[in-house]
């Protein structure tokens, strides 16, 4: 009985500093979407791993590097990967299509529409949401490109969306959040106490861009959960190629996000102010 006693202090002390740490401690989630659409995404995000401080990528699994996505997530077992939901192909001269028959969510060509919402230069013609969908054939698209990533990726948590996938329609919503439920890979932003991090702007320069992210580095408060996200990659003849009117810059863009992850001015600073990186793995436990 008293060894049960002990056991059952020990379990409490345990749990009440967990607490207390929890409530001292900075944690920082930075996440890197879009690996498997490119091949210098795929690059970008597992240096933005190995070598900097992303902790969990999100994987597009209906593109064409989605192979090779795999293979190299394989080779870096303890990265955290979220199944990218895709229901959009946005880049001009590039594109991706649906892994199951799905013509409400397709165009004359077979490929997905640019964007949900019409907007910018995208008319309402190229817009996912004035088409003729049908929820069973979006529900079949996400549950396929789902398990398709479970079967060749252990390291799975989460399902997140690209371009906001379950945000436009409640009903689209409801089976994407089912879904996640169905497969364990429910971990909700809002429940977890998520905060968006501090930055006031990204910058044009690597140099503003280090230094921009260092001050909302510097304004995270102890006890608080923040989520980062971004799109690292490598500079290429590749990325030159991609882009949609309003955002040609991509190539650039890219590179220095992968170049700010991985920069030692960042790492340092994130070592000094005992900031925790965490993934979406972690909050699961």
């Amino acid at each position: 009985m008293q060894r049960i006693t002990t056991l059952l202090i020990a379990v409490q002390l345990l749990f009440f500093c967990a607490d207390c740490r929890s409530q001292h401690e900075i944690r920082l989630l930075v996440r890197g979407d879009d690996i498997g659409s490119t091949h210098a995404a795929n690059l970008g995000c597992i240096e933005s791993y190995r070598d900097g401080i992303m902790q969990s990528v999100e994987i597009m699994v209906p593109c064409a590097w989605f192979p090779e996505a795999v293979a190299m997530l394989r080779e870096n077992p303890d990265l955290d990967v979220g199944v990218h939901i895709t229901l959009t192909s946005e880049w001009d001269r590039v594109k991706w299509r649906p892994l199951t028959h799905a013509p409400g969510i397709t165009d004359e060509d077979g490929y997905f529409y640019p964007v949900i919402w019409p907007g910018g230069q995208f008319s309402e013609e190229r817009a996912l949401r004035s088409q003729q969908w049908k929820l069973e054939e979006i529900e079949a698209e996400m549950r396929a490109q789902i398990e398709l990533a479970l079967r060749h990726l252990p390291q799975i948590s989460h399902l997140t969306c690209h371009m906001g996938c379950s945000e436009w329609d409640e009903a689209v919503g409801e089976v994407y959040r089912g879904l996640a439920v169905e497969y364990g890979l429910d971990i909700p932003s809002a429940e977890t106490g998520l905060e968006r991090f501090p930055l006031a702007e990204k910058g044009d320069t690597l140099e503003e861009r280090i230094a921009n992210f260092i001050g909302g580095l510097n304004k995270l408060e102890q006890g608080h959960t923040y989520l980062f996200v971004e799109h690292p990659a490598v500079a290429s003849p590749e990325m030159e190629a991609v882009g949609h009117p309003g955002y040609e810059d991509v190539n650039e863009d890219r590179d220095l996000v992968r170049r700010m992850f991985t920069s030692d001015a960042v790492k340092k600073v994130i070592e000094e102010r005992h900031i925790r990186l965490i993934s979406y793995a972690d909050l699961a436990e």
